[in-house]
């Protein structure tokens, strides 16, 4: 780059600060006319100066700051390595699809394998089982953590199960140490869904860090954004690579994007059935996808790790102070509980209406909405129920009524660090103006 165009590049970047400044100002909030999100995105001016300086070099697809990122975050979690795809729904796809690699030897997944998953959840957890040709296995959830119930671990056992794939929900960690014993008395494959968990500990480790594989969101409703962008977590190089190679069109070339011969004889393999010599940026080990990220989503993210522990710390404060302001409301609301020996990443608040309350949980989210409060419902409920999984192929352990209880009355409120003081007081006053909704009803 010359001394003009880098002269050029640093104006650039200093307006765009100046340009934040004027047009990302904060309106007064003003309860009930201004909106009380669920989730959104946090930045300031360094965010849009990354996504600028990225703009610049014309990069257009995986690029410096992906590697950057990729490092960064590695460092930031304390895992080996960080694959950045897509989405988290990518994520979670490719981290499923490296598992049936016939590199695994013995334990790659097979069509027909049994996979164990939570039958309350988001669609994509699932998905990528049906998307391999394995069978899911439902099993239900506790309230109020809304995790696994590990009691129905043995119930969904089979000659056929080989691996566990669970959410921790809403950030609150499932319980990391029965099922990581359960998977390794069974020698069997533990992918954790962290796109919601981001910093959440069991027993002060990490999770994302207890299974061979992890995954990660960078939804703009996540713990950082780089707007669409996801990314599997492993410790594993081989897992690493399998990954990679599903993520990038199936190929058995390693190299990075731009780069070539980088393992020293790109055309000295014989593979298959191919010709001797086959240019090895040509040759395909796997039946694979194109899902990686864009350079300029890499620096969002780049930016945004630099304040993913405040942003924590600001959702761990918020919903402890959902949860002293709603306190007093339980004989109507059931408030939500971490697992034991967990410190969880709050995605949201989840509230249950307690059976035999005065109301439903239509009509309460109904008046909350009114109140320009967002609401959303615990993802799919029990997806079992969904129209999508009705015929699919799939095995239930036990009984769901923890997962069909969740379907009719549980729905959740943000916590996220977009949130101000006065927004978190009209909400838990809103609250308790809901509990009194069968009151107005009956004068």
């Amino acid at each position: 780059m010359n001394t003009r165009s880098s002269e050029l590049r640093d104006k650039i970047l200093q307006l765009t600060a100046e340009y934040y400044t004027e047009a990302f100002q904060s309106d007064e909030f003003k309860p009930g006319i201004s909106p009380v999100p669920v989730s959104g995105k946090v930045f300031d001016a360094r965010e849009l100066q990354f996504l600028v300086d990225s703009s610049l070099d014309f990069w257009l697809t995986t690029g410096r700051f992906a590697n950057e990122f990729q490092k960064s975050f590695s460092r930031w979690w304390g895992i080996r390595h960080t694959i950045l795809v897509n989405s988290g729904s990518s994520a979670n796809l490719v981290a499923l699809s490296a598992l049936t690699s016939q590199e695994l030897g013995q334990k790659a997944l097979r069509a027909g394998d049994e996979v164990i998953t939570a039958a309350a959840g988001f669609p994509t957890t699932v998905n990528p089982i049906l998307q391999n040709n394995l069978m899911p296995v439902f099993v239900d959830i506790e309230t109020p953590t809304y995790n696994i119930d590990i009691n129905q671990l043995e119930a969904a056992l089979s000659s056929k199960t080989r691996a566990i794939m669970l959410a921790h929900t809403l950030g609150n960690p499932f319980n990391l140490q029965a099922v990581s014993e359960f998977a390794t008395q069974h020698n069997l494959w533990l992918i954790e869904d962290c796109c919601d968990a981001s910093g959440a500990l069991f027993e002060g480790q990490k999770v994302g860090t207890f299974g061979q594989l992890a995954t990660v969101s960078f939804y703009p409703a996540h713990h950082i954004t780089m707007g669409e962008g996801g990314a599997v977590l492993t410790n594993q190089p081989k897992l690493k690579t399998l990954v990679e190679s599903f993520r990038d069109w199936g190929r058995d070339c390693w190299c990075e994007t731009g780069m070539d011969d980088t393992c020293g004889k790109r055309f000295d393999w014989q593979l298959g059935d191919l010709p001797a010599g086959y240019d090895h940026k040509y040759t395909y080990s796997h039946i694979g996808y194109n899902l990686k990220a864009t350079d300029m989503q890499a620096a969002v993210g780049l930016a945004q790790i630099e304040k993913i522990d405040s942003f924590i710390a600001s959702r761990r404060q918020n919903f402890a102070t959902l949860y002293a302001g709603l306190s007093d409301l339980e004989e109507f609301f059931i408030l939500p509980k971490a697992t034991p020996g967990s410190q969880p990443s709050w995605f949201g608040f989840p509230v249950a209406i307690r059976p035999g309350a005065p109301f439903t949980r239509s009509q309460v989210v109904r008046f909350m909405e009114k109140q320009r409060i967002a609401t959303r419902l615990l993802f799919g409920g029990n997806l079992v129920r969904q129209p999508a999984y009705r015929n699919a192929p799939h095995r239930v352990a036990a009984s769901l009524d923890n997962s069909d209880f969740v379907m009719n009355n549980v729905f959740w409120v943000g916590v996220y660090p977009g949130l101000t003081s006065k927004m978190l007081d009209y909400m838990i006053e809103t609250f308790h103006a809901a509990s009194k909704i069968h009151e107005a009803s009956n004068q």
